[in-house]
């Protein structure tokens, strides 16, 4: 009876000093009046605006370097490959027709990839100087929320601990992954693996032809690869693309050598003995099935919002069935001293809604009055010639809404 007695007295004497031992050594800071997770297009506008509106702000970051997926592996090194491999297009392919004469133009893809990093670079390093001349205090390490009022920072063996009058996650998304098909980053890869191969592929096949899939399709059609998007939808460009566009654009793609194979699902696909690809494709309105083999799958099927291990559960936070946080008008979550903007809730994920949503967030932290109007958020296509679209589609109005539409 005695040693029943004495275990569970040890093991709270035990957890006791684990706890007491865990709060000794993290690091704790003075409060702020706000902490804002993730450092991409939404999270540092925001720091930079809380800042600037005279709030003691924290900006806590995961990775290395500031910027988020935008500046690091998204927006920006895909604009700097689109820009750089069409001049070399206009320099192999069309100089001669418009009476400009250029003798033997060749691809120095590492130094195409390193002019891509520098300017990743640049604009990374520019935010961290932006922070210093706000005086906006930037924290390295997984952010996690601990409290209501409270971040927890991890970076290795260090923990930081941050008390905050108001929270504001802004974690962004991350590529959504392809069942069954396992992305290695060579072979077979994501939008991030696109915008560093060390090679041209002499055949790419997209899962996908939305934004993500024609833009870095087009960037190694460009450098000489030939390319097939597989789309499960009967259109290309993605959703909310009027469909009259869709078509043309569609048209001018093919022209510039890119294949399409549209209402068609990708069921999976392996690496071969002879170090191909093998993709088993299926018809969305049918049985039938059939094989394509190619150098690079570029898995490109869109992004998730990125919530996981962020301790919204423990806290009374949900997400719905997409993994986006619920937010009110005022971008408040559940429990109001926590708040959300950018892909992390419903909306396009786009850099520039996710900084509107930042700015007006802030202000409203402040006695502003939130307001913006996701009708009037512009999409583009980094595509030559690019393709923009503000407002509701055709098709929109006529199903969706039911009014009477007129094209002048």
């Amino acid at each position: 009876m005695a040693v029943s007695l004495c275990r569970p007295m040890l093991s709270r004497l035990s957890l006791c000093s684990l706890r007491a031992a865990w709060s000794s050594s993290a690091q704790r800071l003075d409060e702020a009046d706000l902490v804002v997770i993730g450092s991409g297009p939404g999270g540092y506008v925001a720091a930079i605006k809380a800042a600037q509106l005279g709030l003691k702000t924290v900006c806590v970051e995961k990775d290395t370097r500031l910027g988020g997926t935008c500046l690091n592996v998204g927006c920006i090194p895909s604009k700097a490959l689109l820009n750089n491999s069409h001049y070399y297009h206009m320099a192999k392919d069309d100089f001669a027709s418009r009476g400009i004469k250029v003798d033997s133009v060749e691809l120095d893809l590492n130094q195409m990839m390193k002019q891509k990093d520098k300017a990743v670079q640049a604009l990374t390093s520019g935010i961290a100087a932006l922070f210093k001349a706000n005086k906006v205090s930037h924290v390295q390490g997984h952010g996690r929320i601990s409290g209501r009022n409270e971040v927890t920072v991890t970076n290795g063996d260090s923990t930081t601990v941050i008390p905050a009058r108001n929270i504001l996650i802004a974690t962004g998304s991350m590529v959504t992954p392809f069942p069954s098909i396992e992305i290695d980053e060579q072979q077979i890869i994501s939008s991030t693996g696109a915008l560093s191969l060390q090679k041209v592929p002499d055949h790419m096949i997209l899962i996908g032809a939305g934004v993500i899939g024609v833009e870095l399709g087009s960037v190694w059609k460009r450098l000489g690869a030939a390319v097939t998007a597989i789309e499960f939808l009967p259109h290309i460009g993605g959703v909310g693309i009027d469909m009259e566009i869709s078509k043309l654009f569609q048209r001018v793609l093919q022209k510039q050598g890119m294949k399409f194979k549209l209402n068609t699902m990708v069921t999976g696909a392996s690496k071969t003995d002879d170090g191909k690809v093998c993709v088993t494709l299926k018809s969305s309105k049918g049985d039938q099935q059939e094989t394509m083999e190619c150098d690079t799958l570029l898995v490109c099927i869109g992004r998730k919002p990125y919530t996981e291990g962020l301790g919204l559960e423990q806290h009374g936070i949900s997400v719905d069935k997409r993994g986006c946080i619920p937010v009110n008008e005022r971008f408040q979550t559940s429990v109001d001293s926590v708040y959300a903007i950018g892909d992390c809730i419903a909306g396009p994920m786009l850099a520039h809604k996710a900084e509107d949503e930042g700015i007006i967030c802030v202000e409203g932290m402040l006695g502003g009055t939130p307001h913006i109007d996701y009708n009037n958020v512009p999409s583009v296509i980094y595509t030559h010639p690019e393709v923009a679209w503000v407002g509701r589609s055709e098709e929109y109005l006529k199903e969706q809404v039911g009014v009477l539409f007129c094209a002048y």
